[in-house]
């Protein structure tokens, strides 16, 4: 799909994903999560989709497929961080979508669901990779959400950020390896587009 025409969906469409963008940030709002501990966390959500946006245009496959793209991006974290079950989140997707769509949409969260572990190595371990690499979509989205998060911490607004501009620089080679999925040769809906990582090892 060409940028013009991602577009021209985002516009289509642009309600409902306001009202998605909007539900999420309620719900991590209402656990009184943060970013970087000082922003309400919907600015992460914004971050992230901003990137989508930016790049996502290549790997969309149909119009239908927009809204559990978007859904997935605002709600990534719903699982992890603020309490949502797969099923909860499944049903706030139904709000917007039809049943296979929502199926979609909540695949791609509990693909970024990190596994339960005492440590990052724990918690992002080789089943979770294999989870992405599975699931369309989810390439692009964590892909999404790292370039926000290593975006916001070379900004080196304050300790904690500098320390993990340095923790994913050392990660960028394999985390890069672990999210290619194989399925990309045949699949858009798995492609990591090159423009996006050249643009991330860039900075």
């Amino acid at each position: 799909m060409t940028q013009e025409e991602f577009k021209r969906l985002l516009e289509k469409y642009g309600q409902q994903i306001e009202s998605i963008r909007q539900e999420a940030h309620k719900i991590h709002a209402d656990v009184n999560q943060y970013y970087d501990k000082i922003h309400p966390y919907g600015k992460h959500l914004d971050m992230v989709a901003d990137e989508v946006v930016h790049y996502a245009a290549p790997v969309l496959a149909s119009e239908e497929d927009l809204l559990p793209l978007m859904f997935g991006t605002f709600f990534h974290d719903t699982i992890e961080d603020a309490r949502l079950t797969y099923n909860d989140v499944k049903s706030y997707a139904l709000r917007f979508m039809n049943e296979r769509q929502a199926f979609m949409a909540a695949e791609i969260v509990y693909a970024l669901t990190n596994e339960k572990g005492r440590t990052r190595e724990e918690r992002a371990d080789d089943r979770y990779y294999e989870g992405i690499r599975q699931t369309p979509y989810a390439p692009i989205v964590k892909l999404s959400d790292r370039k926000a998060n290593i975006t916001h911490s070379n900004r080196g607004s304050n300790t904690e950020n500098n320390h993990m501009k340095d923790v994913y620089a050392k990660e960028l080679p394999h985390f890069l390896e672990a999210i290619h999925s194989p399925k990309a040769d045949s699949d858009p809906r798995f492609v990591l587009p090159q423009q996006m990582v050249d643009d991330l090892k860039g900075i």
